[in-house]
């Protein structure tokens, strides 16, 4: 279980943050004073977004791109700041970055996927913010690893960081897929499911890195419960420095807001609730059944693992895996469940026999060298 004590919800953090979804919405990068209060303005107009973020300095993949302008973006959040009355936001990869973030009043810091991935810096950022009273958001790191992401909101909330929040950007995909980071829904879940108090806000701009997907990630991350959404904004998205394909003009970001729909944790309509009882008991049933038959199937497999030790057979029997497959996956569509599905639950189940019968062989090989 995570290790978080006394994390403030998002309402907590500054006053006026009473509506829910949080948005956060600003350019990639600073890149002029102009594109600044331009977006700025445009963004405050909407009257629904609270945060105003942008990158001061951005870690590219490869040298020879555009870099931030570095302090005097800073310069011109505070005139974002005075003239816009929004709260403003700029990712920190250093230790000098939040002494800078700190003499310029930004309001929240957060933390990058490339840096979440690395302990050592981590720790270096968190000792630095000791006695420093700003909410700090973390990106899940670039890979799908919910102990290293854990571990960074940990680093945090022990330096006496209470207003802590997750940021969930997606994952690298290594294979070539329609968005630019793999989502992996499971894991914010898993992580909102081991501690219910942290704020997750889903950054839907990475995850799409392109404008086109952003409403329909926007709209699955509030479906599940997330607390906000960040959505990167320019003013001129055409003539952006970084990451042209995934910034939304002022103007869609408040069509996209307005028919985002907001959905209710709970309701109080007694007929709703015991309909929706009903049937969730009814899906515990149906689990439980589905379990008992899974622990079923395990026993034949080893039974089956038992009769190849003795013949010496090998456990993979690739034909016999390959009807499996061609005759579940036929019967699970005739049923109404997606291909993709089944092939996964098969590839889990498969992967469990094996694992079965291997332990079969080696008490079997085991017991003849007794």
């Amino acid at each position: 279980m995570p290790k978080l004590k006394n994390i403030a919800p998002l309402k907590k953090w500054f006053k006026g943050i009473n509506d829910s979804p949080l948005i956060i919405a600003g350019p990639c990068s600073a890149e002029s004073e102009e594109q600044m209060m331009n977006t700025a303005k445009q963004i405050a107009a909407i009257g629904k977004v609270k945060i105003f973020r942008t990158g001061i300095w951005k870690p590219r993949t490869r040298p020879g791109s555009f870099e931030g302008v570095g302090e005097q973006g800073l310069e011109w959040l505070q005139r974002v700041k005075k003239e816009t009355g929004l709260l403003t936001a700029v990712e920190v990869a250093r230790p000098e970055h939040i002494d800078l973030a700190v003499k310029y009043d930004i309001d929240v810091l957060w933390i990058g996927a490339r840096t979440t991935a690395n302990p050592f810096s981590v720790q270096e950022l968190a000792d630095h913010m000791k006695g420093i009273d700003k909410p700090v958001m973390v990106k899940n790191p670039i890979n799908p690893d919910i102990q290293l992401w854990i571990g960074a909101l940990e680093r945090f909330n022990k330096a006496g960081i209470e207003k802590l929040a997750a940021v969930h950007r997606g994952f690298y995909p290594f294979e070539t897929t329609t968005l630019r980071n793999i989502p992996k829904w499971e894991i914010p879940i898993e992580l909102k499911s081991l501690c219910h108090s942290l704020p997750i806000i889903c950054d839907p701009s990475h995850i799409a890195g392109n404008t086109e997907y952003i409403p329909e990630i926007a709209q699955k991350a509030l479906d599940l419960n997330m607390d906000g959404l960040m959505i990167e904004t320019h003013c001129n998205p055409g003539a952006a420095l970084s990451d042209a394909e995934q910034q939304l003009t002022p103007e869609q970001l408040n069509i996209l807001i307005n028919n985002l729909i907001v959905r209710k944790v709970s309701t109080s309509d007694e007929s709703f609730a015991n309909a929706l009882e009903s049937l969730r008991s009814s899906i515990d049933s149906i689990d439980q059944q589905m379990i008992e038959l899974l622990a079923k199937r395990m026993n034949v497999v080893e039974e089956i693992g038992k009769y190849k030790s003795q013949k010496q057979v090998t456990i993979l029997q690739l034909r016999r895996w390959e009807k499996i497959v061609t005759t579940r996956v036929r019967l699970g569509k005739s049923l109404g469940l997606s291909e993709e599905f089944i092939r996964k639950l098969l590839q889990l189940v498969h992967k469990e026999s094996i694992q079965r019968q291997t332990e079969v062989m080696s008490k079997a090989k085991s017991s003849e060298n007794k």
